[in-house]
């Protein structure tokens, strides 16, 4: 371990850079971080803090810069907050400010008195804010106008969890893909009274063989994966002339589908993609009708330098491998004149790319507004990854915001004393800030087109994150603070603009104010039943009156064991057989049986289960996991997720923390207790995820749910 923190000036500098220099993994302990991590977070943030000499240098440099500035580069502006930016009380009396915003409209002047006001009447949006004082020092800043809270949902609903690869269809290629998304919602809302349907991230994968199949490490957030696309439903695949190609790759697609859904084989993503976009070649090829053509015309305006990044990043890993890091030097610029040639070289495929981008786009907003008309108040919640590939698109472009040489990941905790590295590239705070954070707003907009509402992964990053170095174990990391203000009010004025409910995975650690503030800005969080007992109590399961409303409550989640494996203890045999277990399994055992019948025994005093005949759990476990579900409904929730693979019995998680080639993570169809393939034709109509909305419709009202 590297030597503890120590140095006075490097801590002072570290402070006015954000840098932590210790962290509290539980109240009243505090844990100093290596100096070696410290230095490494300034030097990603381009401060040279190595040596003592260096470390004073930056400090007066940092001291002199803040005692100078006018305005900070972020400026926040809650509209109900009549006292005005806070970072405007430290101007001098009789400062001049000017907004320009950023509609064009006619700038506004004011003058700062003795209080921090700004004009009343401005617009939300990111604004563009100048600051002239008396001694004519002047000072620029992106001002953020947003709203108190971000919006609510209308109402209380439930909805359906689901990874969307795990969903296939007898329509879809090997892989779930957005028309099965769309017949799901429709399924759901009509039939079931779902009022939303929960997806994991769609976000562009890094091609490769194998590609990583964790759709929590993609190459870009901004952009969505055309691997889920519905390929027939493509308007122009009508049109492509040769027929007898097009029938030699559905037989392809249909053995694919055959081998997951017949044979029990698991998903090959690349192989669905690798016929997919065999398919796509000749349908692209397909001149756009006029009015196509205009649409596509306005998606590429819209998006701009993004979407050409994104497509020649694409064009040029077909070339030169899907690693811009080991590109040709000339490449490794997204702005230099060797990537200016490459992309007029390579014009027919950043075409080809940019409108497999505007496609899948269009099949998610297909989706969004199938759920919209089956009745759903909230309809397709989307899922934003907290960070992603050093090798893909988004860190080829966006070179100037991301943190060299460290990445994203956890400290030690409770649950994993070594730390945990993602392998995953950080913004800069200081380059999101001086740009008004617009890496961060374009992504955000980009991803409420099509949502009815988003998760937030991690979403305590908004706040800090742990920075790894490079080379170095995560335990050697630190904290690295955000500007969680203008994070969030970004996030309110986007979600305000699409109408969108935001949702915040906040399981695990969390610093003290972080769920207090989500909460008062309109961020749902997220609450697991087995998470919630009175842990500041005797540690017994949390009652549904003491639960929060302000979240999503569930029962299980993509990294947890489906219900029914944790009332059986089916988890701790598959971490046992995998060698996963840190303790003999009969303590295991043990302790998973007890924690599951003091749920089963709170669920019989409520009245939720009876238990006059009960055994062990599990006896009866389609019965237990109804009246799991009868209990989030007791708790104010003000919304219920089922975890979709609980309406069949399927006892495997999707992804196993922990394990890599040891198991299948992301490549699982949704199946049967008995681990037969369930197609979302039976699914829908399968007798058991019926009883279980039943339980839904029947608290709700009227609604029956019946097969599709």
């Amino acid at each position: 371990m590297a030597a503890a923190f120590e140095d006075a000036d490097l801590s002072r500098l570290a402070e006015l850079h954000g840098v932590a220099t210790s962290y509290s993994p539980a109240p009243g302990r505090d844990v100093p971080v290596p100096a070696s991590a410290v230095v490494a977070a300034l030097a990603a943030l381009g401060v040279d803090a190595a040596g003592r000499g260096a470390v004073r240098t930056a400090l007066a440099a940092r001291e002199r810069e803040l005692r100078e500035r006018l305005l900070p580069p972020t400026v926040v502006h809650w509209t109900g907050d009549p006292q005005g930016p806070a970072a405007l009380a430290a101007l001098p009396p009789g400062t001049r400010l000017r907004v320009e915003t950023e509609d064009g409209q006619e700038p506004r002047v004011t003058e700062v008195g003795e209080g921090r006001e700004v004009s009343r009447d401005l617009p939300l949006g990111v604004h563009r804010l100048t600051a002239v004082a008396p001694d004519g020092r002047t000072g620029h800043a992106h001002l953020v106008v947003a709203p108190d809270r971000l919006p609510t949902p209308p109402g209380r609903s439930y909805g359906l969890l689901v990874q969307l690869y795990s969903l296939l269809s007898r329509r879809s290629w090997g892989m779930g893909d957005l028309g099965d998304l769309a017949e799901l919602a429709g399924w759901a809302g009509r039939t079931a009274g779902a009022g939303f349907i929960q997806v994991n991230p769609l976000h562009a994968a890094v091609p490769g063989a194998p590609t990583d199949p964790s759709p929590y490490r993609p190459s870009s957030r901004r952009f969505p994966d055309p691997v889920h696309l519905r390929v027939e439903a493509v308007p122009e695949f009508a049109y492509v002339a040769d027929r007898e190609r097009l029938s030699a790759l559905l037989e392809r697609a249909e053995r694919l589908r055959a081998a997951v859904l017949d044979k029990g084989a698991l998903i090959d993503r690349d192989a669905v993609w690798e016929v997919k976009r065999a398919a796509l070649e000749p349908v692209l090829a397909v001149p756009l009708g006029p009015g196509r053509q205009a649409a596509y015309d306005d998606f590429r305006a819209a998006h701009g330098q993004a979407l050409d990044d994104h497509a020649t990043w694409y064009a040029l890993a077909e070339v030169h491998g899907s690693d811009w890091h080991h590109w040709p030097d000339g490449l490794r610029d997204p702005r230099s004149a060797g990537t200016a040639r490459a992309r007029a070289d390579l014009a027919d495929r950043v075409e080809f790319h940019a409108r497999l981008a505007w496609l899948t786009d269009g099949q998610l907003r297909a989706a969004q507004r199938a759920a919209s008309e089956a009745g759903m108040p909230v309809g397709i919640v989307h899922d934003l990854a907290v960070g992603v590939h050093p090798a893909g698109a988004d860190a080829w472009a966006q070179q100037d915001v991301f943190a060299a040489g460290t990445s994203v990941g956890a400290p030690p905790d409770a649950f994993n004393s070594r730390g945990q590295d993602w392998g995953l590239p950080p913004w800069r705070p200081d380059r999101l800030a001086a740009t008004g954070h617009a890496p961060y707003r374009d992504l955000l907009r980009a991803l409420f087109r099509y949502a009815g509402a988003l998760r937030i992964d991690h979403v305590m990053g908004l706040f800090r994150l742990w920075w790894v170095p490079r080379g170095s174990p995560p335990t050697e990391g630190t904290y690295v603070r955000y500007d969680a203000d203008a994070m969030l009010a970004i996030l309110a004025l986007e979600a305000t603009r699409a109408g969108a409910v935001v949702i915040g995975e906040d399981l695990g650690t969390v610093e003290p104010g972080v769920r207090e503030t989500l909460q008062r800005r309109g961020v749902l969080g997220t609450s697991v039943l087995w998470f919630e007992r009175d842990w500041e109590g005797d540690g017994r399961p949390l009652p549904p009156d003491r639960w929060r409303a302000d979240c999503l409550a569930t029962a299980t989640t993509h990294d947890l064991p489906p219900t029914a494996a944790r009332l059986t203890g089916d988890h701790v045999d598959l971490r046992d057989r995998l060698g996963l277990l840190t303790r003999p399994a009969v303590e295991e055992r043990a302790e998973a049986t007890a924690d599951a019948a003091e749920w089963l025994a709170l669920l019989g005093s409520l009245g939720l289960l009876d238990l006059t005949a009960a055994g062990p759990p599990g006896t009866d476990e389609e019965e237990e996991i109804r009246a799991v579900h009868r209990f989030l409904l007791r708790t104010p929730a003000r919304l219920i997720g089922v975890w979709l693979p609980d309406g069949v019995g399927d006892r495997r998680p999707q992804n196993l923390p922990g394990t890599w080639d040891q198991y299948p993570n992301w490549r699982l169809p949704i199946a049967d207790r008995d681990g037969r393939p369930v197609p979302l034709q039976e699914l829908t109509a399968a007798p058991r995820l019926r009883a279980l909305l039943a339980v839904f419709a029947q608290a709700e009202g009227p609604t029956q749910v019946e097969g599709g």
